[in-house]
């Protein structure tokens, strides 16, 4: 289970590159680095003081998702539901289409916690999904610190946004450590 985990995680962050089509020869995952971003990503932190986390502040991180995002998901999570990889079939469900893998679009939320100052660590997430995604539809993860929980642990409200329509909703607590030297 373990090694499933891993895979999905690393096909969460391998997704957050540009769609086929914008310019770039060179896949994503060929092109990430640790702690960079990508030029067709938005991101965006609000601190009063960036050395230290407090009650009030956000993170956000927006990206569109593409059909290769879609396809890396569900290669490296095994997660290959018809739903999301056959148009044909999904024209048949309720929704009338291919929708995003819905962890694929909570990862995002990952993307905005991990531009928060210093090294965070998840301890927990809840999620509702209340909309779904489709390929090409651009998003925004949004999270805020609401509780200072203590011992560097913090509570955070996290949603994600296709532009004012709520698809994820939730809730994460985080634990967040001084980078090593």
């Amino acid at each position: 289970m373990f090694n499933s985990v891993v895979a999905a995680n690393r096909a969460a962050f391998a997704a957050f590159g540009v769609q086929h089509g914008e310019g770039e020869d060179v896949a994503p995952v060929d092109r990430i680095e640790p702690n960079e971003d990508l030029p067709e990503w938005h991101v965006s932190l609000s601190a009063d003081h960036p050395d230290r986390l407090g009650v009030g502040d956000q993170s956000e991180f927006t990206k569109t998702l593409s059909e290769n995002d879609i396809r890396q998901f569900a290669a490296a999570s095994g997660d290959t539901n018809p739903l999301h990889l056959d148009d044909e079939f999904a024209e048949q469900t309720r929704f009338r289409g291919r929708i995003a893998h819905g962890t694929l679009v909570g990862s995002l939320i990952s993307a905005a916690l991990a531009r928060l100052p210093g090294l965070t660590i998840y301890l927990s997430q809840d999620l509702e999904f209340h909309n779904p995604v489709r390929i090409g539809d651009r998003l925004t993860a949004e999270c805020e610190i609401v509780e200072d929980l203590g011992d560097d642990q913090y509570r955070l409200t996290t949603r994600v946004v296709k532009e004012d329509t709520v698809v994820i909703d939730g809730e994460a607590v985080v634990l967040i450590d001084d980078l090593p030297n």
